[in-house]
């Protein structure tokens, strides 16, 4: 396999398909810190063409951590599905672009090579697309997950109503839940992270929140975002949760950063198919939520050498394993050492929300930033925009879009519901029947009601 092309009357030669996918990714401060991006744009154009040239079949036998030392990589080998596989190894990478792009390929004509692809091939094919190319095949691949709500319809965005407290003290989590049910806020999961991550906190916070969906016959699930063993405990004890969460990474050492390995998620995914059936069942409710994002590999140095959109891709392909109701990237909020500035965090949000999709993955955005980045709000509301138009199934709801308890900048419950009015979409379609039926929302529109918590307060 030759790794040389000559661009501008200069021949350049990489080591390794893991070196052409590094040098071949647009500007990341964390592939720079970690010394493997491009050297210059003529560098990093002449490694997008030896990309493109590259097969599928390449990129399968040349996976970024080696089979024989990698658990991720292993589980994602032996759950590819073959027979689709066959049936692409021999396209480019060139070929895969053109097929998602091209007015003639349908959702069914992806869904039939979905699951043949790896985390490497939805990587490589990133790599040479643009900005607009991502927002457009991303449309494409719409997927649709159902637990107590259905997400990833035509003509519905949806929201995770995250009401964090910096003391978990449960009539601020209150407060913030009424407040953003009000502003139709909370179809995707009702998620809090606690800020003491014991059993004990975890039950109480499940219990209390199960609680208060009983009471309002509120159709949504809830989660406490905790260690999954903490999580796993707290259930066994009797604690009412509606989805089980767990961060991944791309490596089995990155994966043993966070303190898990496939054997823990199996448990889990294991118990959540207890508590609502076969998850494999497109008509059974999905209990999976898996969060990612881009640099979290290098920031425990187990990136393996491998860029960090590459490795971001693996996480996907691993999640798609455990098919999971919710995933959702963190996009921003790692820090300026992965991702410099807002040019970085939106394009960032739009390779990974792409490539999960493309690997069949129902996919959200936390479309943040830290406040020591060089990012604003601007820059978040320009990416939220773009992704509405890419099909995003949910976004993150934080009380004035200011997380107090994580200390970063997110979307707020007014930006949902801006986004929703701008694109004409609505909530999930049983979560817009209860917003109906109280009044909140009338044909689609916030009423008087929308954004009064004490309207919610009130059904108690």
């Amino acid at each position: 396999m030759q790794l040389t092309t000559t661009v501008s009357g200069r021949k350049y030669q990489f080591a390794s398909i893991k070196e052409v996918l590094a040098r071949a990714g647009e500007e990341k401060s964390g592939d720079r810190l970690a010394g493997i991006a491009a050297g210059s744009e003529r560098e990093r154009v002449a490694a997008k063409v030896v990309l493109s040239e590259l097969t599928l079949g390449d990129l399968y036998e040349a996976p970024v951590v080696d089979y024989e030392v990698d658990e991720v990589t292993r589980i994602i080998a032996d759950n590819l599905d073959q027979v689709a596989y066959q049936q692409i190894k021999a396209w480019t990478v060139a070929d895969l672009r053109e097929f998602l792009l091209s007015n003639e390929t349908t959702l069914t004509a992806i869904e039939k090579i979905q699951n043949g692809l790896t985390g490497e091939m939805a990587a490589a094919c990133t790599k040479i697309m643009s900005n607009m190319d991502l927002v457009l095949a991303a449309r494409k691949c719409r997927v649709v997950a159902k637990a107590n709500t259905t997400l990833g319809l035509p003509g519905r965005l949806s929201a995770r109503l995250q009401p964090n407290h910096p003391a978990d003290a449960i009539e601020g989590i209150r407060a913030s839940i009424f407040e953003g049910l009000s502003f139709g806020i909370g179809d995707a999961v009702i998620g809090i992270n606690p800020v003491y991550d014991t059993a004990d906190t975890v039950g109480r916070l499940l219990q209390e929140t199960d609680k208060l969906i009983r009471a309002l016959e509120l159709p949504t699930q809830n989660c406490v975002l905790s260690h999954v063993t903490t999580q796993i405990k707290a259930i066994e004890a009797g604690a009412p949760a509606g989805l089980i969460f767990q961060s991944i990474a791309g490596s089995e050492k990155g994966n043993r950063a966070f303190g898990i390995d496939n054997a823990l998620l199996s448990q889990a995914h294991q118990l959540g198919e207890k508590m609502y059936g076969p998850s494999q069942d497109k008509n059974a409710r999905r209990a999976m939520y898996f969060e990612t994002g881009q640099g979290s590999e290098l920031s425990s140095l187990s990136h393996n050498g491998a860029d960090q959109l590459t490795m971001e891709a693996r996480c996907y392909a691993l999640a798609r394993c455990f098919n999971p109701f919710l995933v959702n990237d963190v996009v921003g909020f790692i820090g300026p050492e992965y991702l410099a500035d807002g040019r970085q965090m939106i394009r960032a949000g739009l390779e990974d929300h792409f490539m999960a999709k493309l690997l069949g993955l129902p996919m959200g955005i936390d479309a943040c930033y830290t406040n020591h980045m060089a990012a604003d709000q601007n820059d978040l509301e320009n990416l939220t925009m773009l992704l509405v138009a890419a099909g995003v199934n949910y976004f993150m709801g934080v009380p004035m879009g200011d997380d107090v308890m994580l200390s970063y900048q997110s979307t707020s419950f007014h930006d949902t519901a801006a986004l929703r009015e701008i694109f004409n979409l609505r909530p999930a379609p049983e979560f817009e029947a209860w917003l109906e039926d109280r009044g909140i929302i009338k044909d689609g529109r916030l009423t008087a009601l929308g954004g009064d918590a004490t309207a919610i307060m009130a059904m108690l």
